[in-house]
């Protein structure tokens, strides 16, 4: 959970590396929390008409939406991308896969033109 926080306190960072583990953990608290969102629209029956979704999972998607956004283009870097990939997304399909299977592959060793590994830096910081 500790990584959610991270993203979220890191919201205005559009510099720097995340990694693949932070990406990963932030992708499954934020999928929890949008589920959540959701059944909280449905039990207090907030949803917009015809929509399974309704207010509460408005205002959190909104408030996500720049965190979720620097913590993309952070990974776009950590695997030597630019951040300007992000607009792979408008080759439909294709672009979307691309874009996932980016996300998910293993950063850069060392450090690269964004900055340091952060699996090198998690290391040294735990000694």
């Amino acid at each position: 959970m500790k990584f959610y926080f991270q993203v979220l306190y890191k919201y205005d960072v559009f510099c720097g590396r995340a990694s693949r583990e932070e990406f990963n953990q932030f992708l499954f608290y934020n999928t929890v929390f949008v589920f959540s969102a959701i059944a909280t629209d449905n039990i207090l029956g907030t949803t917009a008409t015809g929509l399974p979704y309704g207010i509460f999972n408005l205002i959190y998607v909104t408030a996500i939406t720049l965190p979720s956004f620097a913590l993309t283009i952070r990974r776009l870097h950590d695997i030597g991308k630019s951040g300007w990939f992000f607009v792979i997304l408008l080759i439909s399909v294709v672009g979307l896969v691309w874009l996932i299977i980016l996300l998910f592959s293993d950063g850069t060793e060392g450090e690269n033109k964004y900055g340091l590994n952060p699996k090198e830096m998690a290391i040294s910081n735990r000694t």
